[in-house]
């Protein structure tokens, strides 16, 4: 039966717990860097709203962190369980991006965090606000070498193909962590990290100030978290053009796909779409909002420039790996269309809902807006983390059918051992303890936030820490 064929039930698996992992990753990467800065702030002014600020979004970057470990490490236990040909074919490549990832990155990260928690009363200032820093530059290393191992599978480089073993070994460490798509993704998905962090700092901000609480620590937080959201979509923006460059040079059939373009255009004709209505199949429009040139800018980075269209790279594809046996080289257009336009959609009204609000609070912060402008700010959390996810469905799905580009059909890649029933097993079982774990993570992070930074907590000032004055050890 269809439904119960390992590699359909496999890619299911995965993607689900690979989105599932995804909501806490890029608040662990933003939420770090906030309570950095916070802290910062505090060492610096010796502001005690500095010091509140930079406890209170601590306590939720915590939270966030433990749940990102757990879901993270079924991730790697599924290469082995679901994956093994995949595995092994390219271990000797993937295995180094992602050994550093754990041996260096996140031992690096979970070191210092230790250090964090229980230094308040221990360490001086400085090195205390050394050891968040830590952390920060921890997670986003290790996610530049998570995204190395997945730059391979965009765009595989630094290895040779071993035809005797056959398997993909590494040549050039150098080449692998270098890879073009790597360093252009890398900062994309850190500035849409922060955007994702400075939306959660809004909603609860805008929470507590909307029931009159905390107004001089959560005023604060919110002008930041305003600031912050403008200045991370202005990064994801200008990141994303070049990731768009580097997509179309590797992986022309992915950009293809995003505007479902099936014949070469060129020129004034290599439109972008804002909006389609079509067929099912996305040969036939029924009704479009198109800007000419845009495509060509966005791939080319000129007015003339010409877009391979599906069908010319479907039959390129047909002869150059017909050792495949695969005759049909199309993702799935509908999610590609779509995921990448809710994923610039989602993002930029996250980031017009914040000029709004720098606009409403620009001249008195004790002015209170209506009702219906705190329920927006409180209730736009989701937008910034909808388009993460939905940038990342756009880059995986629009790989399909190669589970490594131009190497390795995903369908090649799958456990030959394991039926479809046991991999129903486990995707019932990890559906069912995630959707336990979520609960348990939305309430203890609804909780922390709403209730607020401790405003009675106050530096230690006989401590002999130096200024800003020492603060009793509390295990988060």
């Amino acid at each position: 039966m269809e439904w119960l064929d390992p590699l359909v039930l496999s890619r299911w698996q995965f993607g689900l717990t690979t989105v599932y992992h995804y909501l806490f990753v890029p608040l662990t990467i933003g939420m770090a860097t906030v309570s950095a800065i916070f802290q910062t702030m505090w060492v610096r002014t010796a502001k005690v709203e500095y010091l509140h600020l930079t406890r209170f979004f601590g306590k939720i970057f915590l939270i966030n962190f433990a749940m990102g470990v757990v879901t993270g490490i079924v991730q790697e236990f599924q290469f082995g369980m679901n994956w093994s040909d995949y595995s092994r074919f390219v271990g000797d490549v993937f295995g180094a991006p992602l050994a550093f990832e754990g041996l260096l990155a996140f031992f690096f990260e979970a070191t210092f965090i230790g250090l964090w928690i229980f230094g308040w009363d221990k360490l001086s200032p400085k090195l205390h606000l050394l050891t968040i820093w830590c952390v920060a530059v921890g997670s986003i290393l290790s996610a530049y070498f998570i995204i190395a191992a997945n730059a391979f599978m965009q765009n595989p480089v630094g290895y040779e193909y071993n035809a005797a073993t056959n398997r993909a070994e590494l040549v050039d460490i150098g080449a692998l962590l270098t890879n073009p798509v790597a360093l252009a993704a890398f900062p994309h998905t850190i500035f849409g990290a922060f955007m994702f962090a400075a939306g959660v700092v809004i909603s609860v901000s805008a929470w507590h100030l909307s029931r009159g609480r905390h107004f001089d620590t959560m005023r604060i937080s919110l002008k930041f978290g305003l600031w912050a959201m403008i200045f991370s979509t202005a990064g994801v923006a200008l990141t994303g053009d070049q990731l768009g460059l580097a997509m179309y040079a590797t992986q022309p059939m992915k950009m293809a796909a995003a505007e479902a373009t099936f014949n070469t255009v060129c020129g004034p004709d290599a439109a972008f779409s804002l909006f389609t209505l079509g067929t099912p199949d996305g040969k036939t429009d029924l009704f479009s909002i198109r800007v000419p040139y845009l495509l060509s800018l966005l791939s080319t980075h000129t007015v003339d420039g010409c877009v391979h269209g599906i069908n010319d790279l479907n039959a390129e594809y047909a002869t150059r790996f017909a050792d495949t046996g695969l005759t049909e080289f199309t993702p799935v257009l509908w999610i590609t269309y779509w995921a990448f336009r809710w994923m610039i959609g989602l993002g930029v009204l996250h980031a017009f809902i914040a000029l709004v609000g720098l606009w409403i609070t620009r001249k008195s912060a004790k002015r209170a807006p209506a009702p219906w402008m705190w329920k927006i700010a409180i209730w736009s959390f989701p937008l910034a983390l909808a388009a993460n996810v939905m940038g990342w469905v756009f880059t995986e799905m629009g790989r399909q059918p190669w589970i490594v580009f131009s190497l390795m059909t995903t369908q090649d890649g799958v456990s030959p051992g394991v039926s479809g029933l046991e991999v129903l097993i486990s995707l019932i079982a990890f559906t069912a303890i995630y959707a336990t774990l979520a609960v348990v993570e939305i309430r203890l992070i609804v909780k922390a936030a709403q209730k607020g930074p401790d405003t009675t907590e106050k530096p230690d000032e006989s401590a002999d820490s130096g200024k800003p004055g020492g603060v009793p050890s509390v295990v988060y």
